[in-house]
């Protein structure tokens, strides 16, 4: 029997407020997908309503082919991790993550076997005799990972678990929250507002944005080929552009660029994305040589910033400011200065379209 997670056309209002609008998602057994989103866009009320501590307005929820929409938390048999800890403090490490087993009554043996196999995984064998305020705050959240998946949930939810870690910290328990969904086999869902987090945690991340899912899709769909304009500012960084388009260009502020798939927008005004790191730094025999020299622009270098292998170069474009990523060899081969006046490609084939009407949001 399929034990997929379901959610179809689920809705949620607080009095007038739309928290969650007409959700439609399916989690594959074993699948590790992330909620992304910014404060107050319907993430956490989103992972409440499939852990049962919120009920939908309306909307059905099905796990296993069995709707569980009046099925209490308890009997769901998820575990949830949240962002405080909530450890027994009086408890040693090994006693919290024994809690959920010994109080579904599995055998002693059955339980020491467990705990022993969850502290290895979470890497807290030699602190199982401690107790909460002698940890970490990272090893805190790892004793709160081990409770909850000790009582071998079907699903573990997890809601901005790694939010009050330094940043250190949260690199490292990334890896092991991925260690562990892929040596469980585990279905996973998690919250959280950190692109960074979501990226490189998840199968597959849904961006949601005003109680609805904006898009859905892998990592790299969501980064190479956003959907809305909105997901491509929220995901990683992009330049825009606003312009008027007509057969194949864009006109903005006295200049035109060719961009590729461009199709029914003529006179239409449109905003164009481009990442930085699409953008070419061309040498001057370069640039009098490109393909599309209307791409080719000469700005001033307005701020240099170095990011350990990437250099980032902000300039101003039709009185924005924007950036072009470069790498260091390529920084230093060009001796990059602010104040520098420098040649830019904006490839035509680099650009996401966007109606005018899209709202960034």
């Amino acid at each position: 029997m399929s034990q997929r997670l379901v959610l179809e056309n689920i809705n949620k209002n607080f009095d007038q407020l739309v928290a969650v609008e007409n959700v439609n998602l399916t989690v594959e057994p074993g699948e590790f997908v992330c909620f992304l989103g910014p404060s107050g866009c319907g993430k956490t009320t989103l992972l409440r309503i499939i852990t049962g501590f919120e009920s939908p307005s309306s909307g059905t929820i099905r796990y296993d082919e069995k709707v569980i929409n009046n099925i209490i938390p308890q009997k769901r048999d998820f575990g949830i991790v949240f962002q405080s800890y909530a450890l027994f403090p009086n408890m040693t490490v090994e006693e919290n993550v024994a809690f959920g087993p010994r109080m579904r009554r599995m055998p002693q043996k059955e339980i020491e076997q467990r705990v022993a196999e969850i502290l290895r995984l979470v890497g807290l064998t030699q602190w199982k005799t401690h107790y909460p305020a002698q940890l970490s705050g990272g090893q805190q959240q790892r004793v709160a990972l081990g409770r909850a998946i000790a009582i071998k949930p079907r699903v573990l939810l997890l809601d901005e678990p790694l939010s009050a870690l330094d940043a250190k910290i949260r690199i490292h328990l990334r890896t092991v929250i991925k260690r562990l969904q892929k040596e469980l086999g585990i279905t996973m869902i998690y919250v959280t507002h950190d692109q960074e987090e979501a990226l490189s945690l998840a199968d597959r991340v849904a961006i949601m944005r005003d109680g609805r899912i904006e898009q859905i899709g892998t990592p790299w769909e969501i980064y190479r080929e956003p959907m809305t304009k909105f997901v491509a500012q929220f995901v990683g960084t992009s330049n825009f552009i606003e312009g008027i388009a007509k057969d194949d260009h864009v006109r903005f502020d006295g200049k035109t660029f060719r961009v590729e798939g461009l199709s029914g927008e003529d006179g239409q005004g449109v905003h164009l994305a481009i990442r930085p790191e699409k953008i070419r730094l061309l040498t001057d025999k370069e640039a009098t040589s490109a393909a599309h020299a209307s791409n080719v622009v000469s700005v001033e270098t307005e701020v240099v910033t170095f990011l350990g292998a990437v250099v980032q170069i902000t300039f101003l474009l039709d009185g924005v400011d924007m950036n072009v990523d470069i790498t260091e060899e390529k920084f230093e081969q060009h001796a990059i200065r602010r104040g520098d006046v420098i040649q830019l490609y904006f490839p035509p084939d680099a650009f996401h379209i966007y109606p005018k009407t899209s709202s960034a949001g």
